[in-house]
């Protein structure tokens, strides 16, 4: 039902029609497209016209004068049409880049602020990558179609006109060429087919190929390859890949060996009946030698316009295979309200508070639900902590909490009302994060550090001071303006760890949110390093709602509440103090924490002293 729904909505006629609404920005596409096609069908009616008409000249004894001009003036026409189809050729281009860049950036726009849980579905997630491909390059159907549909329009041109050329000749010449045209068409078409029938087999093994390829230039696999002497073994794998596409490829040219081979015999079929035809009728003196010339030339070119026609349209119909994954990624209906709704006043002295009431989460295909009738209230300027084990459900709460996902069952509550009321983008402005994950953008860090291409250096400056970050900036080249991130630019600067998490510490302050969110954003610091972003997180954030997950029970001690998820739920809910004292679950992990620092100390201090 999905891929006759599909079918039915993105047809040939309307990814046609979408692409032309793709263009409304550039209108000189489509005309150009029509100029090309005028251009070129102008161009084959005089290289058709000008043998058989200068041969009726010479069989009329026509003088040498004349035959000059006449020469001269298919001459200049030529040169003229061509040139005026290289200059639309030169200007095209721009235009169709143009458009297949303008919907490269719809494309990245949806992704940009589509509803969170839309692009984890692997289905979503498929579309975007199919999306993708049809815009990354010139040869894609989001720009391709363009070349295709000038050629269609250009040969249904030329057809028109050579039937009228040929409305005098018997007519069973024409169907004979009309059949074996098709049928050559139709049989070496299908036969070449047969790499797009077998493209689940070439991907996988183009995939796997690149896929070495790519490992093998890593930089950030480098090490690895050399320490552990990979490099033979990956050139192994690699040359099995390529024997295996090389035979693939083999396979592929002998069908199209083939399909070749039938277009020949068809053609000689095709050519034979014509030129016998034509020959019989020019020795009973019914066609001049022009008018055979032009006929005969005719048919040839009859056939390749057919030809075109089909060709064109079968080329059309698969490109519109593969604008069609654009548009179903495009057209998704949001999850979320992403536009109307109520208004948030977001205002400094404002006081929010969020409500969990019985909420339960279920990820979808789960057997269970990760958080199960949770209740949790969050009062304005409180700084919670969220701990437990792995798998607990404390980054499913947080994204609850932020608006990421909606509950399966329950509701999420902002003063007493619930976020599903409110515009979405709006709610989220009420928030500012540092995830496990964090973004860092292949630009300056004024732009890591604003988010905004257009950031304010003062404020900027301002809160990489407040975050211990401004020495590290100001060591650098160009201090705000250096780049980061090497894949992209050669110059860019390197973060350690620490530097890092500082960077991130000041682009939350810049943000300056009401609520702030820490996911576990130190996992990668020892404890002293830590510890020190935490006492900057625990300073900085004062007058704001906080919420902390961490595994390190040590770094929560500042929180004014901490709960402990487990089975589902809240297992335990307090202070440090309180549930230490408690001698529960707490206790007992951060029992196991401490044993294993003090175990590492004395392990630590008995290497030091070998060592001496």
């Amino acid at each position: 039902m999905r891929k006759e729904t599909i079918k039915k909505k993105y047809g040939m006629g309307s990814n046609v029609r979408f692409m032309m609404a793709a263009a409304r920005n550039v209108p000189s596409v489509p005309y150009l497209v029509a100029a090309q096609a005028l251009t070129a069908v102008g161009i084959s009616l005089l290289e058709l016209f000008v043998t058989p008409v200068l041969l009726g000249k010479m069989e009329a004894h026509a003088a040498l004068r004349e035959l000059l001009l006449l020469i001269g003036g298919f001459t200049l026409g030529l040169i003229c049409l061509r040139m005026l189809a290289a200059y639309i050729e030169l200007n095209t281009l721009p235009g169709r880049v143009e458009v297949r860049m303008g919907i490269m950036n719809e494309i990245a726009r949806k992704s940009a602020v589509c509803s969170y849980p839309l692009m984890e579905e692997p289905e979503c997630q498929n579309r975007l990558a199919k999306a993708r491909e049809v815009v990354q390059s010139n040869n894609e159907a989001a720009e391709a179609i363009w070349k295709t549909l000038y050629e269609i329009l250009k040969n249904c041109i030329a057809f028109v006109i050579c039937l009228f050329l040929l409305r005098d000749i018997n007519f069973f010449l024409i169907v004979v060429t009309l059949v074996t045209t098709v049928l050559g068409y139709l049989v070496t078409n299908y036969i070449s087919g047969w790499e797009y029938r077998h493209r689940e087999e070439k991907a996988a093994v183009l995939r796997k190929m690149y896929y070495v390829q790519e490992k093998s230039q890593d930089r950030y696999l480098a090490k690895d390859v050399r320490i552990f002497g990979m490099g033979n073994w990956l050139r192994e794998l690699l040359d099995g890949h390529l024997r295996l596409f090389e035979d693939f490829c083999k396979r592929r040219e002998k069908k199209y060996l083939l399909a070749d081979a039938i277009d020949v015999m068809l053609a000689l079929l095709r050519n034979g009946i014509a030129y016998g035809y034509l020959t019989a009728l020019t020795l009973r003196g019914e066609l001049s030698a022009a008018r055979f010339l032009l006929l005969f030339t005719a048919v040839g070119e009859f056939t390749e316009w057919v030809r075109g026609i089909l060709s064109g349209f079968s080329v059309l119909h698969r490109q519109c295979l593969e604008i069609s994954p654009i548009r179903e990624y495009l057209d998704q209906e949001e999850i979320f309200r992403m536009e109307g709704g109520e208004s948030l006043c977001i205002r400094e002295g404002i006081p929010f508070e969020i409500e969990l009431k019985n909420v339960t989460f279920r990820y979808p295909g789960a057997d269970k639900p990760v958080l199960e009738r949770l209740n949790l209230t969050i009062p304005w300027g409180e700084k919670l902590a969220v701990v437990g084990p792995n798998g607990a459900g404390k980054t499913t709460l947080v994204k609850l909490i932020c608006g990421l996902y909606d509950p399966t069952e329950g509701e999420v509550l902002l003063n007493g009302v619930n976020v599903k009321r409110f515009n979405r983008r709006e709610y989220y402005r009420l928030f500012a994060g540092v995830f496990q994950d964090f973004s860092v953008l292949a630009g300056s860090v004024l732009l890591n550090v604003s988010q905004d291409t257009d950031g304010d250096r003062k404020r900027a400056w301002d809160c990489l001071e407040r975050a211990g970050a401004a020495d590290k900036v100001r060591s650098l080249p160009r201090g705000l303006d250096t780049n980061m991130d090497k894949s992209v630019f050669n110059d860019a600067a390197e973060f350690s760890g620490g530097e890092m998490q500082r960077l991130m510490l000041a682009r939350l302050l810049y943000r300056n949110s009401p609520i702030i969110l820490l996911d576990e954003p130190t996992a990668a610091l020892d404890a002293i390093a830590e510890s020190d972003i935490y006492n900057r997180y625990r300073e900085l954030t004062a007058g704001h709602t906080s919420v902390y997950i961490s595994h390190r029970l040590a770094s929560t001690g500042f929180c004014d509440r901490i709960i402990l998820l487990e089975n589902g739920g809240i297992a335990e809910e307090g202070t440090h103090e309180k549930l230490l004292a408690a001698g529960g679950r707490y206790a007992e992990l951060f029992e196991m924490q401490s044993r294993y620092y003090q175990e590492g100390g004395e392990g630590n201090e008995q290497n030091t002293e070998e060592s001496r």
